[in-house]
């Protein structure tokens, strides 16, 4: 008897996700086990092995649509089946993204709007939309994916869409887009991920009454200690290792800090997980460095390492990115000298970390060139008071001025 395969959901914030590339086509057997598809989530794109064997009779949702969790996604079954009713069963709910826009796709639009939809989507950042199969399909054939026009959700690349490229097409589209006196623009549907980051950032922000704490550090020991590291241990560590380091073991001595708000309860933890928060192509996510009071500076650097690698290839699992305690946000690296985050629930504090930055400072009444970083503590005042935030962050202060305390 046929069976429906519904859209899984892969992630605990997942609603909906995307089809990023099918492993089996219709008219394929399918075995218990064996891969069927990759699914975008709203945190990565996951492998989804069938838990069913059978003839794979339909393919609901297509390469680049998006569907809701529970939805079609497949149905299996014996060769020559009728699935008619199976699939007017679960076609009650809405059709999935990309169908609707390939029925729209051959309306006469105006000249302006098709000048904007024949040029290739792109996000704010200037990187474009596509899949990853849809980028190794253009660089086998030698084409610029840039030169492509998307028919996936929010304008993405897909393989058909490679696969039916003309390079005529395309510079007639170039010409068109480029005309002058005429104004444009790109409009992108919101991934799986900045939906999540959009839900769950404002529900923090107007439910936490956020207060923020803001300290100056002095970083001379610390850079001459991570010279040193480098020079002579075992391997590198950045400054962002000490960082983590210095919360993580601020935290063991200030568990007030290390807390989550519950509703009707707080949590005060005594485990220290630290959430390391990374830049990706759709916002950023958050893996989770477990432990991190308990383990060495040269541990917690592959640990990142890897983290950021797993997380830019979206092949980070969500099971690496749960049990947060505490938060850091760190944009030094972009040259960013002071700033404010967003609580990232379920915790009770965020870090912002700031740039090293070199200015004048007075030691024993001498006017010298020092090194000085900006921190700011965002705390949920329903869980975390003043007082509690200010003397985690002397500790941690401690920690960072004088880093053979933690080494």
């Amino acid at each position: 008897m046929a069976e429906i395969v519904t859209m899984p959901k892969l992630s605990d914030t997942m609603t909906e996700g995307v089809v990023a590339k099918w492993h089996k086509k219709v008219g394929d057997k399918v075995k218990s086990g064996d891969l069927l598809a990759d699914i975008e989530t709203d945190k990565a794109t996951m492998e989804f092995e069938s838990f069913s064997e059978g003839i794979l009779l339909h393919i609901g949702t297509p390469e680049g649509g998006t569907a809701p969790v529970d939805s079609l996604l497949a149905i299996l079954g014996k060769e020559g089946e009728d699935i008619s009713a199976l699939i007017n069963q679960a076609a009650a709910p809405a059709a999935p993204t990309t169908e609707k826009k390939t029925e729209t796709a051959e309306e006469p639009k105006p000249a302006a709007t098709e000048a904007k939809t024949e040029a290739a989507p792109s996000r704010n950042d200037g990187r474009l939309l596509a899949s990853p199969l849809a980028k190794s399909l253009a660089k086998e054939k030698g084409i610029d994916i840039s030169s492509v026009s998307g028919s996936g959700e929010g304008g993405r690349i897909v393989k058909r869409d490679v696969e039916n490229f003309s390079p005529a097409s395309a510079k007639t589209g170039a010409k068109t887009a480029v005309a002058a006196g005429t104004e444009s623009y790109d409009e992108v549907n919101l991934s799986q991920m900045r939906k999540t980051i959009a839900r769950r950032l404002a529900e923090s922000k107007f439910s936490a009454p956020h207060f923020y704490l803001t300290m100056d550090i002095d970083m001379d020991n610390a850079i001459a200690a991570r010279k040193s590291i480098n020079e002579f241990g075992a391997g590198k560590i950045s400054f962002n290792d000490l960082v983590i380091k210095a919360v993580a073991l601020a935290l063991k001595k200030h568990p007030k800090v290390n807390a989550s708000w519950l509703g009707d309860k707080i949590r005060y933890n005594h485990h220290v997980h630290i959430g390391v928060a990374v830049a990706v192509e759709d916002g950023l996510v958050v893996p989770v460095v477990k432990f991190a009071d308990a383990k060495s500076l040269l541990a917690i650097n592959e640990e990142v390492k890897v983290f950021a690698g797993k997380a830019r290839e979206k092949k980070i699992q969500p099971s690496e990115m749960e049990g947060n305690t505490f938060t850091i946000s760190n944009l030094g690296m972009y040259g960013i000298e002071e700033f404010t985050a967003i609580i990232n629930p379920p915790d009770s504090c965020i870090m912002a970390v700031g740039a090293i930055r070199q200015e004048p400072v007075v030691k024993n009444g001498q006017i010298v060139v020092g090194n000085r970083m900006k921190v700011t503590l965002s705390c949920d005042h329903r869980s975390v008071d003043g007082a509690t935030g200010s003397e985690f962050l002397l500790s941690f202060r401690q920690l960072l001025e004088n880093p053979y305390l933690m080494i």
